[in-house]
């Protein structure tokens, strides 16, 4: 009698260790699937001010701003989900990395704190920029390496973090503008 995947029971880590090695097996035998196309289309509720509709890999959800930006706070704001998915990307770069390096992760916590000054949003002093003015990031690791191993990890995520590089470094845009339907 054969053993399938479904039939045996995997560690999360083992999971994923399977994962990170198929993708890497697949990637390197075909480098075209390396590339990975996103779609997120996003648009202004009828009727609110600042809540917007977002439909993205066949997920939906509502973003919004708090009553001092004249929303009605139905859901977090941009800046809000910027920081969350940096947080996000980082814990869930920290599972996959600890999987390829063999590192047990009991737990990983980010917190993420950040400022932006508003006169930069709102167009009152040219020479503060509208986003964040800093963003701070603290990691809590739990489990049984030693604090070298888990340096190790970490540098691992910090160089191979995708939102933590697109903050970072920086990515173009290129925009296209449609005006009344032309």
């Amino acid at each position: 009698m054969s053993t399938t995947i479904a039939e045996t029971q995997l560690s999360s880590a083992q999971l994923l260790s399977g994962v990170v090695t198929a993708t890497a097996t697949a990637v390197e035998t075909n480098r075209a699937a390396a590339l990975v196309g996103i779609e997120t289309v996003t648009t202004l509720v009828t009727g609110t001010t600042t809540e917007v509709s977002v439909r993205t890999g066949g997920h939906e959800f509502t973003i919004d701003e708090p009553p001092a930006l004249a929303g009605k706070n139905v859901g977090a704001s941009p800046v809000e989900h910027l920081l969350a998915s940096l947080g996000s990307c980082q814990v869930i770069t920290y599972q996959v990395w600890a999987a390829k390096l063999g590192i047990t992760l009991d737990s990983v916590e980010v917190t993420l704190t950040g400022e932006i000054d508003v006169q930069g949003f709102f167009g009152l002093d040219p020479d503060i920029r509208p986003g964040f003015q800093w963003i701070g990031v603290a990691v809590r690791i739990t489990g049984p390496e030693t604090d070298q191993r888990y340096a190790e990890l970490t540098k691992a995520v910090d160089e191979h973090c995708p939102v933590l590089d697109v903050i970072t470094v920086g990515v173009p845009v290129h925009s296209k503008f449609s005006y009344n339907g032309r």
